[in-house]
């Protein structure tokens, strides 16, 4: 039995497979467009070839993210911060605090040892709490996305990005820009900012190590960093932490599966944790 997990992201759309023991089959990640149901389709397919399975292998679809209720073929919808909390503890068991860094929002969500939501809160402030906003940096700064990591890591001096508007956090980096700062420290500084307002979120939620972060900035290293220098203390992540949430809407599904006795008895002590 093969249950998909598909989180449907504002910039990209992932996928995983798990099958009825929660082993993870297959994984792949495109970027977003307006046709939900096809976009879905599309992940699917490389997931699905990573797994050496079929479409119609497919048992169970569960849909997360800002665009899961577009998806006609789901058997299941939940929302991303239900799918973080069971997707990062699946990750790492040890998870209690979230940051989730998305492009267009960022949530701390504190869970408990099964991944179920005790508290969380959102940025409500505008796009320079979230992961767009590294994405406009980079754009000014001329360089690629996947650049941005590596370089905020090269900073030694990071510059203060104190706006919280992102038009206005934009102009700052202009003008660092035109001051002649090295783009290794204005990123640094970008990452150092996020890190702040996620703290300032974690501390809103109930902060309890460990901590782990998922959605897009994860794959950044100088954003992991940034959080681990503001925690004072280590925050897991890893390769796949930007799949949380299809880990976790499959993981539901599971429990789903389970809940309507569809899993053979001998699985249902398999998906109980999740």
């Amino acid at each position: 039995m093969i249950v998909a997990g598909v989180d449907i992201g504002s910039r990209t759309t992932k996928a995983v497979l798990l099958d009825e023991r929660q082993k993870l089959l297959g994984r792949a990640r495109l970027r977003t467009r307006p046709d939900f149901e096809a976009i879905t389709e599309e992940v699917l397919a490389p997931a699905l070839a990573q797994a050496g399975a079929a479409r119609g292998d497919v048992s169970y679809l569960a849909t997360t993210g800002f665009g899961r209720y577009n998806v006609a073929a789901r058997d299941l919808q939940v929302t991303e911060i239900t799918s973080a909390g069971r997707g990062a503890v699946y990750l790492f068991p040890g998870t209690r605090s979230i940051i989730d860094i998305g492009a267009q929002n960022t949530r701390a969500i504190h869970v408990d040892a099964e991944g179920r939501v005790k508290q969380f809160r959102s940025n409500d402030k505008c796009a320079a709490g979230a992961g767009s906003f590294v994405e406009r940096a980079a754009k000014y700064l001329e360089i690629t996305i996947d650049d941005v990591g590596p370089l905020s890591m090269g900073g030694d001096k990071p510059v203060t990005i104190s706006s919280i508007c992102a038009v206005l956090a934009e102009s700052e980096i202009i003008n660092h820009v035109t001051d002649g700062l090295r783009v290794e420290d204005i990123l640094r500084g970008v990452h150092n900012s996020l890190a702040g307002r996620a703290m300032a979120l974690l501390k809103r939620a109930g902060m309890e190590p460990e901590f782990t972060i998922v959605g897009g900035a994860s794959k950044q290293a100088g954003m992991v960093r940034a959080l681990s220098e503001a925690l004072d203390g280590p925050v897991n992540s890893s390769e796949d932490s930007d799949l949380a949430c299809a880990l976790g809407a499959a993981l539901l599904g599971l429990v789903r599966l389970r809940k309507l006795g569809l899993l053979p008895a001998e699985q249902t002590a398999a998906v109980a944790a999740a």
